[in-house]
């Protein structure tokens, strides 16, 4: 009998997080997750932790109660992330190192503990969070794009360092979805980012969980330092 997955997501009350892990508990797996915040309701099949994805002590704290409890991780999904928009004339250092510790640290560092409980096991599944804000370039979203496209940099490097253990990284980048990270951006800069998709329409939280679905699939051991991109890019 195939043991059920144990999946981790961060960021996971609320969004696409919380999306994602009521969609994985509908497949059968043991969701854990965590935020900074508690979540309101409890969900069978689903355990939380409140930490800042950037604080190392209490990431290796939450993944020795995982390997305590459990005795293995089988997928990773780097959800948690921030954004930020201004010239990048006009931005404090404050915001920099604030999305860089969200988007760029956080995933590091829960890559790196969940990498040392999936090589005992010889496979796991780790999906980054990059964005479509990579390739379009556009202008006001420095910090916010640079730290997407830090990710797809360590996507593409880790997928190399961890496919001798039979541990997949790829990577998704959603277009505009209808979350709290959008609906804190201009409109206007939202609509010039939908206008700039072949595939011109908001994403849904669905899109981002079929490519993610892919992604960690058995059949999918061949797929590794990948990034698709939503909406055509």
């Amino acid at each position: 009998m195939t043991p059920q997955p144990i999946t981790l997501i961060t960021g996971s009350r609320k969004g696409i997080g919380r999306f994602l892990a009521e969609h994985y508990i509908s497949r059968g797996h043991l969701v854990v997750g965590c935020s900074r915040n508690p979540v309101r309701e409890t969900i069978d099949g689903y355990e939380h932790f409140c930490l800042d994805v950037s604080d190392e002590r209490a990431i290796k704290e939450m993944m020795r109660v995982v390997r305590q409890k459990y005795g293995r991780l089988d997928n990773l999904i780097n959800n948690a992330g921030i954004a930020a928009t201004s010239h990048f004339l006009l931005t404090p250092v404050e915001t920099i190192l604030k999305v860089y510790n969200t988007n760029v640290i956080g995933s590091f560092l829960f890559t790196r503990e969940a990498a040392k409980l999936m090589m005992k096991q010889h496979a796991g599944r780790i999906v980054n969070f990059s964005s479509s804000a990579v390739p379009l370039k556009l202008a006001g979203e420095a910090v916010y794009a640079s730290s997407k496209a830090a990710l797809v940099s360590l996507t593409e490097i880790l997928a190399r360092e961890l496919a001798p253990y039979g541990i997949t990284v790829n990577s998704v980048g959603p277009t505009p979805i209808e979350t709290d990270l959008i609906r804190a951006m201009p409109q206007d800069k939202v609509q010039e980012v939908i206008g700039r998709q072949p595939v011109q329409r908001p994403g849904t939280f669905a899109d981002v969980a079929n490519v993610i679905d892919f992604f960690l699939r058995k059949e999918s051991d061949f797929i590794t330092g990948q990034v698709i991109y939503l909406g055509g890019f």
